[in-house]
């Protein structure tokens, strides 16, 4: 049996009712061109192959990127023809072209790993046309980011940049006991569904007004966006200079990125 590596951040889903219950939040269906990234041992793999046996989905890719974990689900499934390994590290991986081989948008689900979680957020997120909705298990921490409201504790950065593309919904939370080895923090599970539309406009500079505005989170936006805004950009905006970037709504930033003079 292949071991947890700490470098890859490794923690093996082991618990049945949570495997069962991703699985009901997912409901595959027929015809769903599904992707898993991070199979690991692929606990949560078996039990997909299983629906597609029912009918349900009709092909599973999963994105490994350790080669010996790789090597045993080639072992388990490799002959059958709806399941296609695909060795390598999502976050260089081309999803776009992924949906186009299969000819549908990709519903995505992963324990992914907690390590470079935002990163493959924003990887995913730059592929949004090509997918049609994320199940994903996360660090709670970055689970309560993403689903966070304007003025709570968890809302920044990461809650303003996916919501463009993404309604999120917290589903359910996960104990360590769940995982081998267990990890020190809890996780949770969160659906993902994708827009087809943006939620509202995105300007060239929305992303550097964003990153601008929460590199500076104590600060209020006259101070925070001075390296992108005149005091008077901001007014024109109709947003107060003296408020602090966690109370404004993403359509906000969004404003306030429409004033950002392209250099």
């Amino acid at each position: 049996m292949t071991f947890a590596r700490k470098r890859f951040g490794q923690h093996f889903l082991h618990d049945r009712s949570v495997l069962d219950r991703i699985l009901r939040e997912i409901a595959p269906a027929p015809g769903d061109a599904l992707v898993e990234i991070g199979p690991g041992r692929g606990a949560l793999t078996e039990k997909l192959m299983a629906h597609m046996d029912a009918g349900q989905g009709r092909s599973l890719d999963v994105v490994e990127i350790d080669r010996d974990l790789a090597a045993e689900l080639r072992t388990r499934w490799g002959a059958d023809s709806r399941f296609q390994l695909h060795e390598g590290d999502a976050l260089q991986y081309d999803f776009a072209n992924l949906a186009a081989l299969r000819g549908a948008r990709l519903r995505v689900i992963g324990n992914l790993p907690y390590n470079i979680s935002t990163p493959l957020l924003f990887h995913l997120a730059a592929a949004h046309e090509s997918i049609d909705d994320l199940h994903v298990m996360l660090q709670k921490e970055v689970i309560d980011r993403i689903a966070a409201t304007p003025g709570s504790e968890s809302y920044g950065r990461l809650t303003v940049m996916l919501a463009p593309w993404f309604e999120a919904t917290h589903l359910f939370d996960v104990g360590p006991g769940a995982f081998t080895p267990p990890p020190k923090v809890w996780s949770a599970v969160a659906r993902l569904k994708v827009r087809r539309e943006p939620a509202f406009a995105l300007p060239p500079a929305f992303a550097r007004t964003v990153s601008a505005a929460f590199s500076h989170r104590r600060k209020t936006l006259r101070n925070a966006l001075r390296s992108v805004l005149d005091l008077e950009d901001i007014v024109a905006a109709g947003i107060d200079p003296g408020a602090r970037p966690e109370v404004l709504s993403p359509a906000d930033f969004a404003r306030l990125a429409g004033r950002v003079k392209q250099q």
